[in-house]
């Protein structure tokens, strides 16, 4: 799996008040980072006096990439995983000046992933659509559109069997098989107990198998 996907810019600071609603229209979003408990596990031991919280710029530059490939592979296509990085970023900026030294990633992992289950839940359905042909149309330097839809795309039958899975099931397995987190840290981004973890994970697991096995047979009927 490649490491470097072109994400689109985040907006800049100044615009972060607004987002597009699943309609296209601009309108206000909450940016309360204690709803989802953002707040990012402190390391005490990475306490310093002298840390000085990372700029804008460099939040962006470092992990902007990052954030945008795990709100792909969550949510399926590109214009939600655009949204999703702009208001992941959105509440990363707001809450940078109280920012104490932690898990930095896990701060952003954690956001994104509450995030998308919020948007989820707000839809009766999920659109789990491929990257349009606009694809050159995604701000970035260095990959080419085809390389940014091998970086970001799955298999494309793994990709639609983890559409049938339920939004919970579809995070626990995105974080653990495709992200390569430990269940410790899909715990804290997720919120839940560890055998909750292991709960979803392994029930995740059977019922992907199941859908991939059922697309698979459904191919051959087709080819026969």
């Amino acid at each position: 799996m490649a490491t470097h996907t072109a994400a689109p810019s985040p907006i800049p600071p100044n615009t972060a008040g607004t987002a597009r609603s699943d309609s296209g229209a601009t309108a206000p979003r909450s940016v309360d980072s204690e709803e989802h408990g953002e707040q990012p596990v402190v390391s005490p031991e990475e306490t310093a006096a002298n840390w000085t919280p990372p700029s804008w710029e460099e939040v962006v530059r470092e992990h902007a990439d990052r954030v945008y490939r795990l709100a792909f592979r969550l949510s399926g296509n590109k214009h939600d995983a655009e949204d999703l990085t702009q208001e992941t970023f959105i509440r990363v900026f707001r809450s940078l000046a109280s920012y104490r030294p932690g898990t930095f990633e896990g701060w952003l992992h954690r956001i994104t992933t509450n995030l998308f289950l919020d948007m989820a839940r707000r839809r009766s359905r999920l659109r789990m659509e491929g990257l349009p042909e606009d694809t050159d149309r995604i701000p970035g330097r260095g990959p080419s559109p085809e390389q940014v839809f091998q970086d970001t795309h799955l298999d494309p039958d793994l990709q639609a069997a983890l559409e049938e899975l339920s939004p919970e099931f579809r995070a626990a397995i995105v974080l653990c098989d495709v992200e390569g987190l430990s269940y410790e840290e899909i715990g804290a981004t997720l919120g839940i107990k560890l055998g909750t973890v292991r709960s979803r994970i392994h029930r995740g697991r059977q019922l992907l198998k199941s859908a991939l096995e059922a697309r698979r047979e459904l191919t051959r009927e087709e080819t026969a």
